[in-house]
């Protein structure tokens, strides 16, 4: 099959950037043609198609894309001319893409596939979050967005989000694609809450690159670990309170905006360790080492990769009971959950999962065999060939 994915990102950005990249080398391994269509940013990997790709978006862009622009209408459609694609593959494209991509590929007759990373489809700020709180007003009354200000740039930002949300409804979305594909049951039913048709959803969690976590160690170290970006909705700021009145030890390992002032209120507390932004085989070890990885948002996480992969190299997981993640745990048996946003709750569990003892190599193989590529693989053949 020749299958073209879209994602508006292509470098190791987020987990929808990863998903899109572990799925292109998944599908050339079995032999399938496979174009990409993104957007010229700094930070890209080389790809021999961004000959097609818009430009980073300017401000002016910035006030244009979201709606459908002639950059990318124009670039998307010399691209399906060329590669003639069986299948379209949608990942994270709202803004700087938009859901032109959609419409022009369903107009031309080709088969569209949506892969869901965030709740877009039913909140103009991609995060169903307000004030630190799950908000679904916009489900029910677009000009939430607006009287809320959610989204950045204030009312001229919520403004374009609710003319986006405007010109992409439920009924054009659902009419251009043919299946959405959520990666959890929380995204599923967050979405259809929103009014789209559950006959258009199939849960297809994600996978994970078995070449990635070969042969793992199973020789725990005396510390647990925190990996993602370092923002509020991830917790992180919740999680150094709690780790701050432990012995144990604490290493965080990533980048974000909190990361600076955090270093600066932790820095005399010497059971903290900020290790910043980290390649794979740098942290890798670091997560096979740790007793447990702790992931303590605060915003509903879809299906985080994070752990995903650290159960794919036995490390259990405590996770917040928040969006998709407890789907992933199995309560003493690969991990625990704990109340988002609770300290106290997640000072418990700390201490509970630091002294308790778990069978990291069944954790592992238990994960491999879960999140399979194969087995995801050979479900997404039937999607792609309209068998669902």
């Amino acid at each position: 099959m020749r299958i073209l994915l879209v994602n508006k990102f292509y470098y190791d950005r987020g987990g929808d950037c990863i998903v899109t990249m572990n799925l292109e080398n998944l599908l050339k391994s079995h032999g399938h043609e496979v174009a990409i269509f993104s957007m010229i940013y700094p930070e890209n990997l080389f790809s021999e198609w961004n000959v097609y790709w818009p430009s980073n978006m300017s401000n002016y862009d910035a006030l244009v894309r979201p709606f459908g622009s002639k950059k990318v209408r124009k670039g998307f459609i010399q691209l399906l001319d060329d590669f003639r694609p069986d299948v379209v593959h949608l990942h994270n494209i709202h803004t700087q893409l938009s859901p032109i991509i959609a419409k022009i590929a369903h107009e031309r007759g080709i088969r569209v596939v949506w892969t869901l990373h965030d709740t877009k489809l039913v909140c103009p700020c991609y995060t169903c979050m307000r004030d630190g709180h799950w908000c679904e007003d916009c489900m029910t009354d677009k000009t939430a967005v607006i009287k809320h200000r959610c989204m950045p740039g204030g009312i001229i930002g919520s403004t374009i989000g609710y003319l986006e949300a405007k010109k992409w409804t439920k009924e054009k979305l659902q009419d251009y694609t043919d299946l959405f594909l959520p990666p959890s049951q929380f995204m599923m039913d967050t979405v259809v809450r929103g009014g789209y048709d559950p006959k258009k959803f199939r849960v297809l969690c994600n996978f994970i690159d078995e070449d990635k976590v070969k042969n793992p160690s199973f020789k725990k170290k005396n510390y647990f670990i925190y990996l993602g970006r370092v923002n509020e909705v991830k917790g992180i700021r919740t999680l150094c309170k709690a780790a701050a009145d432990f012995d144990y030890k604490l290493i965080v390992i990533g980048d974000g905006e909190l990361l600076p002032d955090l270093q600066n209120q932790y820095r005399g507390i010497t059971n903290i360790e900020f290790k910043g932004q980290m390649e794979w085989n740098d942290f890798r070890p670091i997560i096979e080492g740790a007793k447990f990885m702790v992931l303590p948002s605060e915003w509903s996480e879809n299906n985080p990769l994070t752990v995903i992969e650290s159960q794919s190299l036995g490390t259990p997981v405590l996770g917040a009971r928040i969006g998709g993640i407890s789907e992933l745990i199995e309560e003493g048996v690969n991990g625990m959950t704990f109340e988002s946003g609770n300290v106290e709750d997640l000072k418990e569990k700390i201490d509970t999962m630091w002294h308790a003892s778990y069978d990291y190599q069944t954790i592992a193989e238990n994960a491999v065999k879960r999140y399979s590529s194969e087995a995801y693989y050979e479900q997404l053949m039937k999607y792609y060939r309209g068998e669902e």
